[in-house]
């Protein structure tokens, strides 16, 4: 990846001074998870997607999960402490987080919204995440990528 192609996930990182590797690859609008797992040659089970939900209190949260694995709404709404949560809208991703489906990253959301990941995470060394943006992937440790995104580990899926 050239030098000059740094997303906004990877300034925060830079700026906090957390090492990382970044991985691009040519998108597909119908790529899913498992596809891109495969194209960076990872178990699936080390690269996460970044879901968003809204709680029935109207409080937002964000939720980290494997991208072979569906998130629980059930065990999702009891880590957060509510009644209920559901997934948000596609068209409203953008304006709340600043990014787009299938480029948003828990880190450098334009606001910070209480965030969960899946337990598994702590058993690995590296783990990946979007860069912020379709197309780029982030490769941290999940001890990093926790501290940076203030995540909480729950059993989520």
């Amino acid at each position: 990846m050239k030098k000059e192609e740094k997303t906004n996930v990877m300034r925060v990182l830079d700026g906090k001074k957390i090492s990382y590797e970044s991985h691009s690859y040519e998108p597909d609008a119908t790529m899913s998870g498992e596809e891109i797992a495969k194209i960076l040659g990872e178990n699936p089970e080390k690269v996460f997607k970044t879901l968003v939900t809204q709680g029935k209190s109207g409080a937002y949260y964000v939720f980290v999960v494997p991208v072979e694995a569906e998130l629980d709404l059930k065990k999702a709404a009891k880590a957060a402490g509510e009644k209920a949560v559901s997934m948000i809208k596609q068209k409203e991703l953008l304006p709340l987080t600043g990014y787009v489906h299938g480029g948003c990253s828990p880190i450098g959301m334009k606001k910070a919204f209480p965030t969960f990941i899946h337990e598994t995470a702590t058993g690995f060394d590296k783990v990946f995440v979007s860069a912020g943006k379709v197309g780029f992937q982030i490769e941290l440790s999940p001890e990093d990528l926790i501290k940076v995104a203030r995540c909480t580990a729950a059993d989520i899926v």
